[in-house]
């Protein structure tokens, strides 16, 4: 372990050290205007970000998508100030209006950075933990990346290499998540990651001795990261030289990601304020704000003041950008004339459009045929893998209970893993038994573009991942969650493993579309509907979650408007319909034979399939009427969970057949027997509010 640097090859000017020492007063400033926030630490890490923005990172302020560029993401999304005043200084598009305007409605600058709102942000960080996990996403997609277009270019040497540097503070390292996806980094061997660790020791609560006591970097030892650990200077200020070192020499290790652990004092060099957790969440106060200038030689009268020279200075990096981008396309311009092939599918995937005739390899399944909707997705996966090949993903040791192994012979995993099937461009990854990182690192996946990300396990274990599918939604990102074993009809595991609130709960995030297919026809066309979907445009894109069988359903007649979210799969017959089931899932054949029973007693009735809430509220009021015509006042939902989604739908006067309880430990038929999801129990339903909308 390397603890202090030998050479420097750093230029270090005065005015680098008053472009520092801008940012530290510009964080006071802005906090202090809008009267809370978290000075603290972007006042001591500011040497550290502006080293990378400076002088270590290949980016082009005026051209963010550039996709050679490297990547930053601030895990200690509290700090946001951190990246805000580099993003100005850079050039990247913020001025200084908009740091004056921190925290306030409209603003380009809010609390925590967030991803398509913010130029320069790479993804939405506050969470603590999940901008580790997100860049240990995008260091996994960077590797596939290289592996779909060039592959055979020696290390350094590919247009499409490139580093993801991260900053961490203690917080983000004592969340679980980070730990999950440390040990997911430390096995796959990411050599192009780059995490540096703010050791400030404060958190809200004090010191962390209040909560930490294990040497943090023997643990990242431990998890197979090359680490080194750099002193701050005398005066207690984080060393620029020694940072730039340290990362020079992680950039060096090729073979296994990189920690640096940073030791630092929280507010420096306010007087008063430094090393103390008062520092970390709130406003330093005007007088202590005053004295902190004048350590540093500013005009305590003066707010947002940052001078000419020093700003000419910072904003020389869009030059620098500029340049870089001119070098980096030479070598990008060399690739496409040498492997034209490789240089078509990269358009086309970064057009994010789909082969010609990918659909015609959509399975179709025999009508009549009993398959588990999980098995069914299994084999969509498999048939499109051999088409289209940046759709890859796995599941959290889970893959022969989520049939979600694209390629048996094909796993994302370092060269030198014993397994035979290892191959560091690998289709299948191995996420381990990590489910909540592993929905994060699809976030960092989806976010740094080129790749399609999908990721299964139980339904039920969608809450050790709920944190992360949320932001999912919030940042708009066309990631796939593969959630299996939907409900009690899993059976014998009992109720630890069954989901009862679990669809509803997922269906209140805004932005989520749950899809839970009725059958093996409509889990085939919910893959066609979710690939042709995926856009990498902001506000456009949405994550999907598949809910998925593990017992077999009868397979009915495929129908295309399964891709609305809600269909009529059978009419009324004998006039019009006097009530409407609607299923989704493994209820919907439930629904099917209780209208048989409605049907022979003489009771028209229509049975609706709704497999996706959410697309079937984007259909136009006209469709959606069609479907459940408002006249049709009897209504009876089928679905094995809590019922909370079908208020809505059923009306006063409609009934609703779920479950609002746990289940048990039995076979599912038979709970689905004991808990009244039976054709009879739907029909009795039926038949009461039929009577209840006649009154």
């Amino acid at each position: 372990m390397s603890t202090k640097p030998t050479t420097t090859d750093l230029e270090w000017t005065e005015l680098d050290q008053r472009a520092v020492d801008t940012a530290r007063v510009l964080a006071a400033d802005a906090v202090q205007k809008v009267g809370n926030g978290h000075p603290g630490t972007a006042m001591s890490l500011a040497p550290a970000a502006y080293t990378l923005f400076q002088k270590v990172m290949r980016h082009d302020p005026a051209d963010t998508d550039w996709v050679g560029r490297d990547r930053f993401v601030l895990s200690a999304g509290h700090s946001s100030l951190t990246l805000y005043t580099q993003l100005y200084l850079a050039g990247f598009g913020l001025e200084l209006d908009d740091l004056e305007s921190f925290r306030t409605w409209g603003s380009r600058t809010p609390g925590h950075p967030e991803y398509g709102h913010t130029p320069g942000v790479e993804t939405t960080t506050g969470p603590l933990g999940q901008g580790v996990a997100n860049a240990v996403g995008m260091a996994m997609a960077a590797r596939y990346e290289r592996g779909l277009f060039d592959p055979e270019a020696p290390q350094g040497e590919s247009p499409f290499d490139h580093f993801i540097y991260a900053i961490a503070g203690d917080g983000c390292l004592q969340e679980g998540i980070s730990a999950e996806a440390s040990s997911m980094a430390g096995h796959q061997k990411l050599g192009n990651l780059v995490l540096l660790w703010d050791d400030n020791h404060i958190s809200i609560e004090g010191d962390t001795e209040t909560a930490v006591s294990e040497d943090t970097v023997k643990r990242f030892e431990a998890y197979g990261w090359h680490v080194q650990r750099i002193a701050p200077k005398p005066d207690g200020d984080l060393d620029p030289h020694a940072i730039y070192n340290a990362i020079e020499a992680a950039k060096k290790v090729t073979d296994k990601p990189s920690f640096i652990a940073m030791r630092s004092i929280i507010a420096w060099p306010a007087p008063n304020a430094q090393n103390t957790e008062a520092a970390h969440g709130s406003a330093l106060g005007d007088d202590e704000v005053a004295a902190t200038k004048r350590v540093l030689g500013f005009d305590p009268e003066k707010s947002f003041d940052v001078a000419a020279e020093v700003l000419a200075h910072t904003r020389q990096a869009l030059d620098r950008g500029t340049q870089a981008k001119a070098e980096w396309e030479k070598g990008y311009a060399a690739w496409r004339t040498a492997n034209p092939e490789r240089a078509a599918e990269y358009d086309r995937i970064a057009a994010t459009e789909l082969p010609s005739g990918w659909e015609e390899k959509l399975p179709v399944f025999e009508a009549g045929t009993g398959v588990a909707t999980r098995a069914a997705s299994g084999k969509v996966l498999q048939a499109l893998g051999a088409v289209i090949p940046e759709l890859w993903g796995g599941s959290a040791d889970l893959a022969g209970s989520n049939n979600t192994t694209i390629d048996k012979t094909s796993s994302f995993l370092p060269a030198d893993n014993p397994l035979p099937e290892a191959n560091p461009y690998g289709r299948t990854i191995h996420f381990g038994i990590r489910e909540h990182s592993m929905a994060a690192e699809m976030n960092g996946i989806a976010l740094h573009g080129n790749t399609r990300i999908y990721g299964g396990t139980f339904l039920v274990f969608s809450d050790y991942m709920r944190n992360s599918v949320r932001l999912s939604a919030l940042m708009h990102l066309p990631v796939t969650y593969v959630w299996t074993h939907d409900s009690i009809g899993l059976g014998e595991d009992g109720p630890t493993h069954q989901p009862v609130e679990h669809l509803a709960s997922l269906r209140a995030i805004p932005g989520l579309n749950v899809v839970r297919p009725a059958d093996a026809n409509e889990t085939a066309i919910a893959w066609r509907e979710i690939l042709r979907r995926y856009t990498k445009v902001f506000g456009e894109g949405a994550p999907h979650g598949l809910a998925l069988t593990r017992q077999g359903v009868p397979t009915y007649e495929a129908n295309e408007d399964a891709a609305k979210g809600g269909y009529v799969l059978f009419e009324a017959e004998g006039g019009a319909p006097e009530v409407i089931l609607i299923g989704t899932g493994s209820e919907v054949h439930v629904a099917v034979e209780a209208r048989e029973r409605l049907q022979a007693a003489g009771i028209p009735t229509r049975v609706v399939s709704m497999p996706c809430v959410e697309w079937f509220d984007e259909q136009d009021q006209g469709y959606r009427d069609s479907v459940l015509p408002p006249s049709v006042k009897a209504r009876v939902s089928v679905e094995a969970g809590i019922g909370l989604t079908w208020h809505r739908f059923v009306g006063d006067a409609g009934r609703i057949v779920s479950l609002e309880h746990f289940g048990a430990s039995a076979d599912g038929k038979v709970l689905f027997r004991e808990f009244g999801f039976t054709a009879e129990n739907v029909a009795e339903a039926a038949r009461e509010s039929i009577a209840a909308a006649q009154r």
